[in-house]
């Protein structure tokens, strides 16, 4: 394959080939956490207070569900470690390129989407954990097995959510910076 060498008089580095994934990199992991915010907000916004309304048993049952159907689907994996990675490498590649304005908010960007994965991995799969071990508990029981999940599982959720959308704040000036950059050649 034919690549145009970065010495090339007017060739913007844009398009020099060391540069062809810097962009993609960035707008990928934009766009992946800007879908684990969404996912994390519409639990806070829209089920949990749904399931608030509900009685102990469908409480449960309806977030054992839920809990089963994310810890078996390999997209969400993918997209949970794939955003992490990707934040990372934009970090990195920023960087090499000398970019260093972009490079502190990827920086930012992939500290804060690390927060939100530490949350969820020591504050909210324990919790689903236990929640999915509770048994078949009835009455005073189940309303404790509850208790026992709703507000921590709930406060993490909202630490998650909202690192998540400062990691897209930082991640979209990350892309502001980047264009600027790209545009003048830098």
């Amino acid at each position: 394959m034919y690549s145009v060498p970065p010495e090339v008089p007017g060739v913007p580095a844009a398009v020099r080939p060391r540069d062809l994934a810097t962009r993609p990199v960035l707008v990928a992991a934009t766009i992946g956490t800007g879908l684990m915010a969404g996912l994390y907000l519409a639990f806070d916004v829209s089920v949990m207070p749904r399931l608030a309304r509900r009685d102990d048993e469908a409480y449960v049952t309806a977030m054992r569900r839920i809990n089963g159907v994310l810890d078996n689907s390999g997209l969400f994996g993918l997209l949970f470690l794939g955003v992490f990675l990707a934040t990372g490498l934009a970090a990195v590649l920023q960087r090499r390129r000398e970019r260093p304005e972009a490079a502190r908010w990827t920086g930012v960007a992939t500290a804060l989407y690390a927060l939100s994965v530490a949350v969820t991995v020591c504050v909210n799969l324990p919790l689903n954990r236990r929640l999915a071990r509770a048994g078949s508990p009835t009455g005073a029981d189940l309303a404790a097995v509850r208790k026992a999940f709703d507000l921590p599982w709930r406060s993490a959720n909202a630490a998650r959510t909202l690192a998540c959308a400062a990691a897209l704040g930082a991640l979209g000036r990350a892309l502001v910076l980047h264009g600027r950059d790209a545009a003048r050649g830098a």
